[in-house]
C-alpha cells in the first residue's frame, strides 16, 4: 500500500472513513478544522496533518473530500492555496460530498487542465457504518480511474458501485436522498396530523410497522418521535441542501419537481425555526409548532 492519501472533512462520516484508511495501512494526511477531536484521534493513530489543501495535495497521490456541500468543495479545490494550487501529475481527487453535478463538472474541467483526474463518489448509510467500514460508495468515473481508487474505497466501503461516467454518482445520490428525505417529510406530516387527531403515536408506529407503509426511514424516524434515540443521524440543514440540489438537477434536465419543491419548503420552514442543527426527525417538532401541538423532545 504505497498510495499516499490526503483527507479533507473528518467529520461525522469522514472520521470513520479516515480511521479505516490509516488503520488498514495507508499513509494518511488530514486537513485540520475547528473540531479538533476527530483530528487528534487520527493523529494518535498515525496520521499527519497538513496546513492547507495545496500542501495536502502536493504530498498525496489521492485526495478524498467529504465536506458539507459544493461550496466547501469549490473552496478546497479552486480557492487560494487550494488543491489546484498543489496539483501534480498523477494526482486523483475523489469527492465523497453530496454535491451539485454542475459544480462537479466545473471542478473536473479545472483539474483536467492540470492533468489531475477527478471522481465523484458520494456515500450512503450512516456514520456508524463509516466507522465499521460498511459504507456504500456510488462512483462516477471512467474505468481506469475507478480501478486506481477502488482499493482505497474498499477500506471503508462494503459496496463500491460504478454508477457511470463522471457526475453520475452525484446525480444518483441526489435522487436517492430525495427519496429518503421526502419520506421523512411525509412521516413528519402524518405524525403531526395523527397528534392533532388524537391518534396514539405508539400505536401508529406498531400498525405501520406491520404493513405496506413501513420503510427504513419510518423505522429510523419514529423512535425520536416516541422519545427514544434518533435513528437518523443526519442534520436537517444538510437535508435542506440536498433537496435543493435535487431540484436544481431536475430543473437542469427539464424534469418537473412538484414534490421536490414542497419537501424543500418543509425543510426550509424547520430550519427557519432553528432546527437546522437538529437531526431530520425534528421536522415533526417544527410542523407540530406550526399546528399548535408538541411532538418529540422539546429541548
Amino acid at each position: 500500500m504505497t498510495k499516499r492519501i490526503g483527507f479533507i472533512g473528518a467529520g461525522l462520516m469522514g472520521h470513520g472513513m479516515a480511521r479505516n484508511l490509516v488503520e488498514k495501512g495507508y499513509p494518511l494526511c488530514v486537513l485540520g478544522h475547528r473540531n479538533r477531536a476527530p483530528i487528534e484521534d487520527l493523529l494518535a493513530r498515525g496520521a499527519t496533518e497538513a496546513s492547507s489543501p495545496a500542501a495536502l495535495a502536493r504530498d498525496s497521490d489521492i485526495v478524498i473530500l467529504c465536506v458539507p456541500s459544493s461550496v466547501e468543495v469549490e473552496a478546497c479545490v479552486l480557492g487560494e492555496d487550494g488543491i489546484l494550487a498543489g496539483a501534480h501529475e498523477g494526482l486523483i481527487v475523489v469527492d465523497c460530498t453530496t454535491a451539485e453535478p454542475a459544480s462537479t463538472e466545473r471542478i473536473a474541467e479545472a483539474l483536467a487542465a492540470r492533468n489531475v483526474r477527478f471522481a465523484d463518489a458520494p456515500l450512503t448509510r450512516s456514520p456508524k457504518d463509516a466507522e465499521a467500514g460498511r459504507l456504500n460508495v456510488l462512483v462516477g468515473a471512467d474505468e481506469a480511474t475507478l480501478g486506481a481508487i477502488r482499493p482505497v474505497l474498499e477500506t471503508f466501503a462494503e459496496n463500491v458501485f460504478h454508477i457511470g461516467p463522471l457526475g453520475a454518482g452525484h446525480k444518483l445520490k441526489l435522487i436517492n436522498n430525495f427519496l429518503s428525505q421526502g419520506v421523512a417529510a411525509l412521516v413528519a406530516e402524518a405524525v403531526t396530523t395523527a397528534t392533532k387527531a388524537g391518534v396514539d403515536l405508539a400505536t401508529l408506529f406498531e400498525v405501520v410497522s406491520a404493513g405496506g407503509a413501513n420503510s427504513a426511514v419510518f423505522q429510523r424516524f419514529m423512535p425520536w418521535v416516541l422519545g427514544r434515540e434518533s435513528g437518523m443521524v443526519f442534520k436537517l440543514k444538510n437535508g435542506q441542501k440536498d433537496i435543493r440540489y435535487y431540484t436544481h438537477l431536475a430543473e437542469a434536465v427539464g424534469s418537473t419537481a412538484f414534490l421536490g419543491e414542497a419537501v424543500h419548503q418543509i425543510y426550509t420552514l424547520a430550519a427557519a425555526q432553528g432546527e437546522g442543527e437538529s437531526y431530520v426527525p425534528a421536522l415533526a417538532r417544527a410542523l407540530g409548532k406550526v399546528n399548535g401541538v408538541k411532538i418529540g423532545p422539546q429541548d
